[in-house]
Order: structure tokens, then C-alpha cells, then sequence
């Protein structure tokens, strides 16, 4: 409803001659009263989703204030960087490192710098 209530609040429907009409509800767009409640309803509509997202902004910045952090939890924890660290410098090849600590190849990557591995 929110997409045809945008499209009939730019007065896209009476420029092409297009017309809804409902066969279980009374509106029926080519009626002044009809375009009337359509509007209404699209404006419903529309105030709805605004308040959606502002009252969801709201609990997102709440959220922020008291510490919490959105996401997934890291995966490669600090000890499991340094644990890593150890490993690789002891030449344990870094599939079997990845392996034992439950990561992939390209996420024990990421989370160690080019430089530390050298």
C-alpha cells in the first residue's frame, strides 16, 4: 500500500487515467471521496514507517550510551590472535592453525597484519 500511496500523492494515477478500485473496501479512486481516504491512508502509512525508524534510531543510540555494541562477536579474540602469533612462528602451516582454532584461512588473514607474519 505505501508504494500506490506514493505514486497517488504525485498524481501519477489521474495522469495516466489509471483508477483503483476495491472490491471488500468502499474506496474507489475515481471519486473525490475515494482519492481523499486514499490519501489519508498513504499518509498513515508514511507517518508509521517515519516513526519506525525514528523510535529504532532511538533504541540504536540508547543502546550506544550504555556500551552495547552491535554485530556479530569477533571471532579471532586476543588470545586467540596471540595464540596464533605462536603458532605460525613455530611453523605450523596456517590451514592447521585455522582448523584447530575453528576460523577459516581468509579469517585468521584478516586479523593478522602482513607485517606480523613475516
Amino acid at each position: 500500500m505505501l508504494h500506490l500511496g506514493g505514486q497517488a500523492q504525485d498524481n501519477c494515477w489521474r495522469s495516466r487515467t489509471s483508477t483503483f478500485k476495491s472490491l471488500s473496501d468502499s474506496i474507489d479512486t475515481t471519486t473525490a471521496s475515494g482519492r481523499f481516504f486514499f490519501h489519508v491512508m498513504a499518509s498513515l502509512a508514511e507517518m508509521e514507517r517515519e516513526l519506525t525508524v525514528e523510535r529504532t534510531r532511538a533504541g540504536l543510540g540508547a543502546a550506544r550510551q550504555l556500551g552495547w555494541k552491535g554485530g556479530r562477536k569477533r571471532q579471532m579474540t586476543d588470545s586467540k590472535i596471540a595464540l596464533t602469533n605462536k603458532l605460525l612462528a613455530s611453523g605450523v602451516p596456517p590451514k592447521d592453525v585455522a582448523e584447530n582454532l575453528g576460523v577459516s584461512v581468509p579469517t585468521l588473514y584478516r586479523w593478522l597484519p602482513a607485517s606480523a607474519r613475516a
